[in-house]
């Protein structure tokens, strides 16, 4: 038996091949959108990919289970266990090659077995896939439990109701958690557990950083598995579950039938440095994301564009905050035009227009002049706002607020900005975050909506460190 695993970092999403080397057949279990990675690890180990499985519908990522299937020809295994439940039911194209599964199903890839699992809770319809290598024993070896436990966490039930609007689901799928996982207590503690994410997922609240894990391991470490009382277990998890971003309400509803494919994709163009042609695009109902570092965008930008950083975290924040309907175009170092597409290319974000290089804004500013914003201490901030000079805005989650923030500080979550910062006060604000970069990506939001904004340095690591004052709910 073959088992390799695959880790896109910038979602924090894993996936993994499982091949059959007496009959040459492979099996991908949750592939991201971007498929050739796949194909490369096949033909190294001489191996075709005849089968996608599916532990449900995704919400963090575009799966690439319809791709795969029409670039392969590979049949897709997807859950029927939700079946009555819009929210969980797949629909893919019946041209598609594809086979629904229950609870106590089998899936054969040469002498290995799939037994299929049902594991509600973070969805309705979440299956889990036990591996058995029928070449070496009869016996499972392991599991992957995409997202229903993770090393040190599991799934959290609120992504429904709190993305997709599902009402009272959340609830709903903590109690079928507590049950899912009642059941694994039950299981052999030598099985091995491949999870579908890792730290930096927003699917959980406390996801380890660790590949992989077994259960024994979960059943002494996590702390989700150490409740057995079904109300404190709910409470537990469904406590601090951190806002989810924006984009996973499109994801819902574009992976129960599967993605657009890529090859009807438009590639998009890269424009050189001209002023006339950023005008009229800033005239156009678009969104322009800059992806130049926070202190090269508060000292010169284009006003109306917003800043997301190209680091680590920026995937999850384009999904966060660019909407879905409009072109989109960017201003970035070449060297990253590829990667940038790639990662929109991961969470559907598929109206990417164009991309200037920063030169664009040089040129931008010699022609028009460019925008700053100012970055001020906290004790300034906190003199200002006494002398009703400016309101301090706490862009940070509710249970970092709830827990303890600057006196007197309004709050709105950083998510909800692009649709609800018309409604905050119309006068200087100055925003915080934990230490100044999630506000620093906030100011830029406010800033494209003619907000005068200041940034405070250091956020509220550097608030508390000046014994500044604090309050809580």
């Amino acid at each position: 038996m073959l088992l390799k695993y695959f880790y896109d970092d910038a979602l924090a999403q894993a996936s993994y091949m499982v091949g059959c080397q007496k009959t040459g057949e492979a099996a991908i279990i949750d592939p991201s959108r971007n498929i050739d990675t796949y194909f490369d690890t096949a033909e190294k180990e001489g191996m075709t990919i005849t089968k996608v499985l599916e532990t449900h519908i995704h919400a963090d990522f575009v799966s690439g289970a319809r791709e795969m299937a029409e670039r392969s020809s590979a049949t897709i295994y997807y859950s029927l266990e939700g079946e009555g439940d819009e929210s969980g039911e797949y629909k893919f194209d019946s041209s598609l090659p594809q086979q629904g599964v229950r609870d106590g199903d089998q899936i054969k890839l040469g002498n290995v077995t799939f037994d299929v699992w049902h594991t509600p809770g973070h969805t309705p319809e979440h299956i889990t896939f036990l591996l058995t290598d029928g070449a070496a024993s009869d016996e499972p070896l392991g599991m992957f439990t995409g997202d229903f436990i993770f090393v040190g966490d599991v799934g959290r039930p609120d992504l429904l109701e709190k993305a997709a609007g599902v009402k009272d689901s959340a609830k709903k799928g903590a109690e079928q958690m507590f049950h899912s996982l009642e059941k694994a207590k039950e299981m052999d503690p030598t099985l091995q557990i491949w999870p579908g994410h890792g730290a930096g997922s927003a699917c959980g609240k406390s996801l380890g950083s660790i590949p992989t894990t077994t259960l024994g391991y979960e059943l002494k470490t996590n702390p989700a598995l150490q409740y057995n009382d079904e109300k404190n277990f709910t409470d537990f998890l469904l406590d601090e579950q951190p806002v989810p971003p924006a984009y996973f309400a499109v994801m819902k509803k574009v992976n129960k039938e599967g993605a657009p494919l890529l090859k009807d994709q438009k590639t998009p163009l890269r424009y050189g440095s001209n002023v006339k042609k950023m005008d009229n695009i800033l005239e156009a109902d678009v969104t322009v994301v800059d992806t130049r570092s926070r202190e090269a965008y508060s000292q010169s930008h284009i006003p109306g564009s917003i800043n997301i950083p190209y680091d680590s975290s920026f995937t999850n924040w384009a999904g966060s905050l660019i909407s879905y309907d409009k072109p989109v175009y960017f201003i970035a170092s070449s060297y990253t035009f590829a990667e940038i597409i790639e990662a929109m290319n991961a969470i559907g974000l598929d109206k990417t227009a164009g991309f200037f290089t920063p030169a664009i804004v040089e040129s931008f500013e010699e022609e028009h002049g460019t925008g700053q914003y100012e970055v001020i201490s906290p004790e300034d901030a906190y003199e200002k706002q006494n002398n009703n000079e400016l309101q301090i805005l706490d862009i940070r989650e509710d249970h970092e607020y709830e827990a303890e923030h600057v006196e007197n500080a309004k709050h709105m979550v950083i998510n909800y900005l692009p649709e609800k910062g018309d409604d905050l006060p119309d006068k200087t604000l100055a925003l915080y975050c934990g230490s100044g970069a999630r506000s620093a990506i906030a100011t830029s939001i406010l800033k494209s909506k003619g907000f005068d904004v200041k940034n405070i340095k250091g956020g509220f690591m550097r608030w508390k460190k000046e014994n500044l004052p604090t309050a809580s709910e």
